[in-house]
């Protein structure tokens, strides 16, 4: 084998090895490039001597579900070759966020077709610094709505322990709707509360009768229940904080 030969051999070797190492190929003029072209190249020349070098590629991975991909822009053929050279393209990458990357990323048809003979390892070694600060940016909003949840977990159980305090809850305010006298239904006005307990759905409003609450009731699918109760200012009280709180 020829010197040029075993070089080029080595080069790609150590291109796939580092891509299968870390999904991406650091740049040839760190160490630990340096050190794995090396070993690569000591061992095809110990291995082949004087017969040509036959890059080995990778088996390919499982093939990609293409309904989970983001549809290609561009005309329709240029879609149908796209999406050909993006499975492929995709099934042959091992590393996992790496792939989602350059789907979501790479939404058009001609950007898949003009890199279609470019070599893997070489493509993304040139995508690593927007890989990686798609990956910076993903990070930080996965931060964000961590921080958000957490802080919307912390309001609901403050609202939480503000109703325990109080005192109120669902059952309660469906014991004093039930304990009320019922009358004929009234006009309804603003909307005061709802409540599901127990199979039930009671909707509770204010009416044009300022003596009056309107109750409409739903249980299960079928039944279905209008009536008024009489307005106490301390059941509306708690229907407005329920309502606030809940």
């Amino acid at each position: 084998m020829d010197l040029n030969t075993l070089r080029e051999a080595a080069i790609e070797a150590t291109s796939r090895a580092l891509y299968d190492r870390h999904g991406f190929v650091p740049s040839d003029e760190t160490d630990e490039w340096e050190e794995e072209y090396r070993r690569q190249f000591t061992a095809l020349k110990q291995k082949h001597g004087g017969a040509a070098a036959v890059p080995v590629r990778a088996p390919a991975l499982p093939a990609i579900d293409e309904r989970m991909l983001p549809e290609l822009s561009g005309t329709p053929e240029q879609k149908r070759w796209g999406a050909a050279v993006r499975s492929e393209r995709l099934a042959a990458i091992p590393n996992e966020p790496f792939r989602v990357f350059l789907a979501k990323t790479w939404t058009r048809s001609k950007v898949w077709i003009d890199t279609r003979d470019v070599p893997l390892p070489t493509l993304v070694q040139r995508l690593k610094p927007q890989y990686d600060e798609y990956r910076a940016k993903t990070n930080e909003a996965a931060k964000a709505r961590a921080a958000e949840a957490q802080r919307q977990a912390a309001e609901r159980a403050a609202r939480q322990r503000k109703l325990q305090e109080a005192g109120i809850t669902p059952e309660g305010l469906v014991e004093m709707v039930d304990a009320s006298d019922r009358f004929a239904p009234a006009p309804l006005a603003a909307k005061l509360a709802e409540i599901d307990v127990e199979g039930r759905n009671l909707r509770v409003y204010d009416t044009a009768d300022p003596n009056l609450l309107l109750v409409k009731e739903k249980r299960g699918p079928l039944h279905l229940d209008d009536y008024a109760i009489e307005r106490d200012e301390g059941l509306v009280g708690d229907l407005k904080m329920y309502t606030a709180l809940a």
